[in-house]
């Protein structure tokens, strides 16, 4: 970890941390000074990404957690409270590909559940943590999105209708945040070297796609203090 990093000082909150895009951003955002707070269901994940931040110097509290507990998403906020005083960076990366079916054969237990981990626990996030952010004197939150979102296709489902509403939630929320120091952005990372990915596309070479510690990059810029685009859609397809 550099005393000099872009994000030294400074804490952030990652959901989805424990493998593909999200670890790729803890282990960057911690290499960047930043004291990183890693939200994922899975213990053992965790705890691996945890290892590999201390190896190189940096700092983690993990969070095991299941963003369909809204109960204790709520209690987020009021904790980091408490321990940090303030947050100032919220990664929103946590996602669910769901079935890849016809609209009409989806379970219906199946599709909610969809909405649970992409659309709801975001808006739960967003309002425990956003007086946690409006501390800080340069919040900044990023919401991962998909192409699915612009780009609907057959099969695609839940999925491609979840990512539209995180992007319109995104924006909602930054209009509401305009005359504040919190910057509110999306970010849609294209195609990435992950499980979803390989479980969206089972027959691609993953070779042939740029991995999630390519982007992580863009994560730290969206993220610093000098960053000041809000409202934004950045496309890295």
């Amino acid at each position: 970890m550099s005393d000099q990093g872009i994000l030294t000082g400074r804490v952030a909150l990652i959901t989805g941390a424990s493998r593909g895009i999200g670890r790729a951003v803890a282990l960057r955002f911690a290499a960047e000074g930043a004291h990183v707070v890693l939200i994922a269901r899975t213990v053992g994940g965790l705890e691996e990404v945890d290892d590999a931040i201390k190896a190189a110097g940096g700092q983690a509290t993990l969070v095991p957690c299941d963003l369909t507990d809204f109960e204790a998403v709520d209690t987020l906020g009021p904790v980091l409270l408490e321990r940090f005083d303030k947050l100032d960076i919220f990664v929103g990366n946590a996602g669910a590909l769901g079935e890849m079916t016809p609209l009409t054969h989806y379970d219906p237990k199946a599709w909610h559940e969809v909405f649970d981990v992409n659309v709801h626990a975001n808006w739960r996030l967003i309002r425990t943590l956003e007086p946690l952010l409006r501390r800080s004197d340069a919040g900044r939150a990023i919401l991962v999105t998909s192409g699915a979102a612009a780009n609907p296709r057959a099969f695609w489902g839940a999925y491609a209708v979840t990512k539209a509403a995180v992007e319109a939630l995104a924006k909602v929320w930054a209009s509401e945040l305009e005359n504040t120091s919190v910057r509110v952005n999306i970010l849609n990372p294209g195609a990435t070297r992950t499980g979803m990915r390989a479980a969206a596309f089972p027959g691609e070479d993953p070779e042939s796609l740029k991995t999630p510690e390519d982007i992580a990059g863009k994560f730290v810029e969206l993220a610093s203090p000098a960053w000041t685009g809000h409202g934004e859609l950045i496309d890295l397809a």
